[in-house]
């Protein structure tokens, strides 16, 4: 029997726009319409955040990468929530010498919606 499997269209939609960001010092693959949850923002609940470090722009079969960023290039965040993360538990131990320490976290996260992606003042569907 042949098998036939089509991972392109089950990882991302060839012609749909995105975008890719630089925020609190990691890399996004944003879409217009979907939220993210980015480390924590100084931004109140509805607020607006305008975020200017795009890395590239795809907008149907036109890419445009930037050198580092593109220019004119802007995202439009609106702040859902703030929120914090699953809990990561730290059990350090070493062996034969009764020390054990157990810690946890939370990162502490601001989940934001992706209102538009604009190049040159044009937004991109």
């Amino acid at each position: 029997m042949a098998e036939t499997s089509s991972t392109s269209s089950q990882t991302t939609p060839e012609t749909g726009s995105y975008a890719i960001i630089e925020a609190s010092g990691q890399q996004f693959w944003v879409q217009p319409n979907r939220y993210y949850d980015l480390d924590r923002l100084h931004a109140d609940v509805d607020a607006k955040i305008t975020l200017d470090k795009v890395l590239l722009v795809k907008n149907g079969d036109v890419a445009t990468v930037g050198k580092p960023y593109v220019q004119g290039a802007r995202v439009e965040l609106k702040v859902m929530a703030h929120r914090r993360g699953q809990k990561v538990i730290v059990y350090k131990m070493r062996p034969k010498k009764k020390t054990r320490r157990k810690n946890g976290h939370r990162q502490e996260l601001t989940r934001v919606m992706v209102e538009s992606i604009s190049v040159g003042g044009n937004a991109i569907s």
